[in-house]
């Protein structure tokens, strides 16, 4: 059973390794929602996650003769680094299994703790399955990363910081994979004060808590698809769900679009690299339906590759009309790109790229292709960029940028 004690006792044990995440207040949220919206910044903690939480206090639970025989876990790469970390300290050894589609720098990391990983699967189930099975032939404790209790006591601790911290908050939303984040800190929060309102959020392509309190049942979905490859989980935990069912108040879904927007926006407001399952309770915040309450958004995590981020912030710019791409035909005479150039040049657009087709038609005299990719402030500076080439007397034509 999950108890204030284990919780009070967990803070304790899990303050040793853990670092101050203190709320940070966000101007531009709170005035894009009108509410007081204040950021849990996990991603700012030990390991780059909260995960460090639940793996440490789960492991300083276990007898000596228990880590002795070496931990195993599976993990997507934030739970692999906690349990990497936690027994690192313990000195105990750690095997992680992730999925092959886990980014290069949770691998990196998870291994510069000392762990062996091995990858296998495509997805955390698969993954989850093969653990295991190595966790029975080699005599391993295995350390599950949300269906397990203690784990999610651990995790719980974040709702302790935050209550403390502001403790008139209204809402707490909180990223859902497997439910354990989710459980401790609906949990705790509920037996502190019953008024808190903790509203789950999960991935609208890995929605696998919602089905289940839809069927009153732990439900599997028959696949993911996702960004968030943190919550990219097929089956919610069976010892969570329970507890989920009385203490968590709603489940809102995001699709992978709001996540690559609110990436763009933590970047640009907050100076913050979240990860995209970190970014569910950002993109959450619209659709909540209310005013004037304070509001926590926890952001679970920050490890993601530079790869992932550039093609993000791509994404982003282009949901935004901050970089657009424009056809024009013309006649192939020399002066007509020049006259182009100036259309854009007067209404404040930069062009990044040119691309000139002269093959569109046979008769080159009479048309050729120019397609010109821009920047542009947003939506309302794009359309003043169009509607200037279309009084110049260009027919322009909008295509989907190929960066």
């Amino acid at each position: 059973m999950l108890s204030l004690e284990k919780f009070e006792e967990a803070t304790e044990i899990v303050n040793k390794v853990t670092l101050p995440t203190k709320l940070v207040y966000s101007e531009y949220f709170s005035e894009t929602t009108g509410n007081k919206v204040y950021l849990k910044p996990e991603n700012m903690q030990r390991t780059g996650a909260y995960k460090v939480r639940g793996a440490y206090y789960k492991i300083s639970t276990l007898t000596e003769e228990e880590r002795e025989k070496g931990l195993i876990t599976a993990s997507a790469g934030n739970h692999a680094q906690g349990v990497a970390y936690a027994a690192k300290v313990f000195g105990a050894k750690a095997v992680i299994v992730m999925p092959t589609t886990t980014p290069l720098i949770k691998v990196n990391r998870t291994k510069s703790y000392g762990a062996e990983v091995v990858l296998y699967g495509n997805v955390y189930d698969e993954a989850c399955e093969y653990a295991y099975k190595l966790a029975a032939e080699h005599g391993y404790t295995f350390i599950h990363p949300f269906d397990d209790l203690d784990v999610a006591t651990g995790q719980g601790t974040i709702a302790m910081e935050i209550i403390k911290e502001l403790p008139t908050v209204d809402y707490i939303l909180v990223p859902i994979g497997g439910g354990g984040l989710a459980t401790g800190v609906a949990t705790l929060a509920k037996l502190l004060n019953p008024k808190i309102k903790v509203i789950g959020v999960e991935p609208a392509g890995a929605n696998c808590m919602q089905e289940s309190l839809k069927n009153d049942k732990v439900t599997t979905l028959t696949g993911v698809n996702t960004i968030a490859d943190g919550t990219a989980v097929q089956t919610p935990g069976y010892k969570l769900f329970p507890y989920i069912r009385e203490y968590l108040d709603d489940i809102i879904t995001v699709e992978d679009s709001e996540l690559i927007v609110a990436f763009l926006d933590m970047v640009e407001n907050h100076k913050m690299i979240v990860e995209n399952s970190g970014l569910l309770t950002v993109a959450a915040l619209k659709h909540l339906g209310v005013t004037g309450k304070k509001i926590v958004s926890i952001l679970s995590g920050g490890n993601m590759d530079v790869i992932t981020m550039s093609s993000i912030v791509q994404h982003g710019l282009i949901q935004r009309d901050r970089i657009f791409t424009v056809s024009v035909l013309l006649p192939d005479k020399p002066g007509e790109l020049v006259k182009v150039a100036d259309v854009i040049a007067k209404n404040q657009g930069n062009v990044i790229k040119l691309e000139h087709n002269q093959f569109v038609s046979t008769n080159r005299n009479a048309a050729v292709e120019l397609k010109i990719t821009l920047e542009a402030f947003g939506t309302e500076h794009k359309d003043q960029i169009v509607e200037a080439l279309k009084v110049s007397g260009y027919k322009p034509k909008l295509i989907r940028p190929n960066l």
